[in-house]
């Protein structure tokens, strides 16, 4: 199988696997016990911690571990959604727009920042967001679909010289380009292990030291006493060697990935009536997503599958709804256009040969 559609998930690195597999079978003690197997368990995740605050630039305890960058994306907007409200870009994650929808239900004023054509947040989106004063704003660092970047920095810059919380979901920008969470200058980051060849299962949630983290899961004192609940010690342990391994190979990385890309748009820009969407943004280097007009998306997902070829027509934890794209339609894009959308989401194992070969079955699809 030809596969293109990390931004939904990863494969497991084998060296991630090694990494995990004595916590699946020999070192299974829960990591709050006193006794040997317990501290063993304790030890990994504490290493793990480690790693991944070294992969971003922060101290091992700014780092609560999650079931997830859903979790960690819901914890964020509870902490800091209180009475005055809070700004959400339009082309957000679900696991970010969901939440904040149900904090409005409850009284919460929500705003939705508009983007433009490229997905990319306009300085008179800011402006108008500074003058309502809410209370947090969350934008994703990296869209999951097109790959837009978004310029967290500047923007976390303007928004805090107003005393407005920061919060960025950095969940498909980790392992692709460089996330440091003190340049960023957010006050709350969140992150997910299967987006960098770790396991699924396992998130993060990555604070300031000023935010006064407000637990959403109640019953004991782990991770702080910020997330309650029994570590999956093996999962933990598995997104921190895999964010060592982001860290030793992320020039690497992003070089190969950015190959591809290149050779992928060639190729597809030959094609008639084919857009790029968010093609004049700063983009991730493994992603693109495609429009063709007069094709539906699904039923050319569909039918690159039968040949051996994965693909997205977004994402994944939307998948099954036929509708357009809330991404594509926040960037102005036609619903009928955006239906015609698939996104191809390279990984560090792909290869030109897969590359060429997708080119020629699209092609061979859609004449």
């Amino acid at each position: 199988m030809i596969y293109f559609d990390h931004n939904a998930t990863t494969p497991i690195d084998d060296r991630v696997f090694d990494a995990m597999l004595p916590f699946l079978k020999t070192f299974y003690g829960n990591p709050s016990s006193l006794y040997r197997h317990g501290r063993a368990c304790r030890s990994a995740i504490d290493a793990a911690r480690e790693q991944l605050a070294a992969l971003i630039g922060v101290q091992p305890g700014q780092i609560i571990f999650t079931s997830g960058g859903t979790e960690a994306n819901n914890l964020a907007l509870a902490t800091l959604a209180p009475q005055a409200g809070l700004a959400v870009s339009a082309t957000e994650h679900p696991s970010v727009i969901e939440p904040a929808l149900h904090l409005q239900s409850m009284g919460h004023p929500l705003t939705l920042l508009d983007v433009d054509a490229n997905g990319r947040i306009p300085q008179d989106a800011i402006d108008e967001v500074i003058s309502l004063k809410p209370s947090l704003v969350s934008i994703m660092l990296a869209n999951n679909e097109t790959g837009a970047i978004q310029n967290i920095e500047h923007y976390a810059d303007q928004l805090k010289a107003h005393g407005i919380k920061v919060h960025t979901d950095a969940v498909q920008a980790l392992g692709k380009i460089p996330v440091d969470f003190n340049r960023l200058g957010a006050h709350l980051m969140s992150l997910s292990s299967h987006k960098i060849y770790g396991p699924k299962g396992c998130g993060a949630l990555v604070f300031e030291k000023s935010v006064a983290i407000k637990p959403i899961l109640l019953g004991g004192g782990q991770e702080q006493g910020f997330r309650a609940g029994t570590e999956n010690v093996a999962a933990i342990v598995g997104f921190g060697k895999a964010a060592e391994l982001a860290k030793l190979e992320l020039a690497e990385r992003q070089a190969h990935l950015l190959k591809l890309r290149t050779l992928l748009e060639h190729g597809l820009r030959a094609m008639p009536g084919l857009t790029v969407f968010a093609e004049q943004a700063e983009r991730l280097p493994n992603t693109v997503q495609v429009g063709i007009h007069g094709i539906d998306g699904e039923m050319l997902l569909m039918q690159l599958d039968q040949k051996g070829i994965a693909v997205s027509s977004g994402s994944a934890c939307a998948s099954g709804i036929r509708e357009a794209s809330p991404v594509l339609v926040a960037m102005g894009i036609d619903p009928a256009q955006a239906k015609s959308a698939i996104r191809i989401s390279l990984g560090k194992a792909n290869t030109e040969a897969e590359v060429i070969e997708f080119i020629k079955q699209v092609n061979s699809l859609t004449r």
